[in-house]
């Protein structure tokens, strides 16, 4: 679906985006790939790695609304995976959290709007659902802008959905990265904030595959959750390093025991489809009434229990330490 196309990936020269632009220059030949980001020397870098013609490298922050109208023009689908993520640093920070995560996503909602962008998948996060800390809140309010935006297209073709999935394995500010440094470094024991918590687990390849298919799928203002794995995070630890002792450390500011991705809140509008979950809108857009049980590509859901929610905690499906290494071994690690 992307061969010919222009593609723009905000935060393009993060995780997410280096991956996703490996990912799609290997298996499409879009028209343009453009990374709109405000670091010109991880811009410089990136251009280092994908230098391919239909590369484009555009100096900007989504805190611009001018700017990313400007970058929008005649573009086919846009990624939208820009956002502050540290969760102490939005604690301590929090307007300059509000302003990337909030205000930005309406100038991208505003400018794929105005440029009539076809399909725009915007990225979320397990800490959106329920949030309890501001990273959190400003994702779910991120989420709320996104798929109200089908509600101000009019007869406009621009159709705005939500990627939510877990913690990445390996992207800047996982725990894998700082446990293998520790290691390498000799630590005499590795820091970990309580022996019962709990993550969502999924690798960088498996996220750009989901927002691929998401992209097939969507006919605008669902949330798409994936099934993927739980992990306790003191099973990483000892996986990695079986001799060596766990440091307790206790939860940093804002940080939850457990992540939910569909709030049993949220139970009368998840759909469940084989590999994931959807979450119709919870309000009704006046130009159009989507039945999302069948999918784009045809695919099926059906409504969940009342009551029923998806958390790291009651997750049935736990890595086991012989899973973990090969996850991390996947990913480089």
């Amino acid at each position: 679906m992307f061969n010919d196309k222009a593609i723009l990936i905000t935060g393009g020269t993060g995780s997410f985006g280096q991956k996703f632009v490996e990912m799609l220059l290997k298996r499409y030949k879009p028209s343009r790939v453009i990374i709109f980001s405000r670091d010109e020397l991880k811009q410089y870098e990136m251009q280092q790695r994908f230098n391919q013609s239909c590369m484009r490298y555009f100096l900007g922050d989504v805190r611009d609304r001018e700017r990313i109208e400007f970058a929008t023009r005649e573009v086919d689908y846009v990624v939208h995976a820009a956002a502050l993520k540290q969760v102490p640093a939005a604690e301590y920070n929090p307007m300059e959290c509000i302003r990337t995560n909030i205000h930005g996503a309406e100038n991208v909602t505003q400018a794929c709007v105005a440029n009539q962008v076809r399909k725009v998948v915007a990225l979320s996060t397990d800490k959106a659902a329920n949030p309890v800390n501001l990273y959190g809140a400003t994702k779910l309010a991120s989420d709320k802008l996104f798929v109200a935006a089908n509600n101000i297209v009019g007869k406009r073709p621009t159709r705005f959905s939500v990627v939510r999935y877990g913690n990445v394995l390996g992207s800047r500010g996982s725990v894998v990265p700082l446990f293998r440094r520790l290691i390498d470094e000799g630590a005499e024991s590795l820091p970990v904030t309580d022996p019962s918590m709990t993550r969502f687990w999924i690798t960088l390849q498996q996220g750009v595959e989901f927002v691929f298919k998401s992209f097939e799928r969507m006919q605008g203002g669902e949330i798409f959750v994936p099934k993927i794995p739980s992990v306790r995070i003191a099973d990483v630890a000892t996986a990695m390093a079986p001799t060596l002792p766990l440091k307790m450390i206790g939860i940093r500011p804002g940080e939850k025991m457990h992540e939910t991705m569909c709030p049993c809140d949220d139970s009368h509008v998840t759909l469940e489809f084989p590999d994931h979950f959807v979450i119709k809108p919870a309000i009704r857009f006046y130009s159009s009434s989507m039945d999302y049980t069948t999918n784009a590509l045809g695919e099926t859901g059906a409504a969940v229990k009342q009551g029923f929610g998806y958390n790291s905690g009651n997750n049935p499906w736990l890595l086991t330490h012989e899973e973990i290494l090969a996850l991390n071994r996947e990913a480089g690690f």
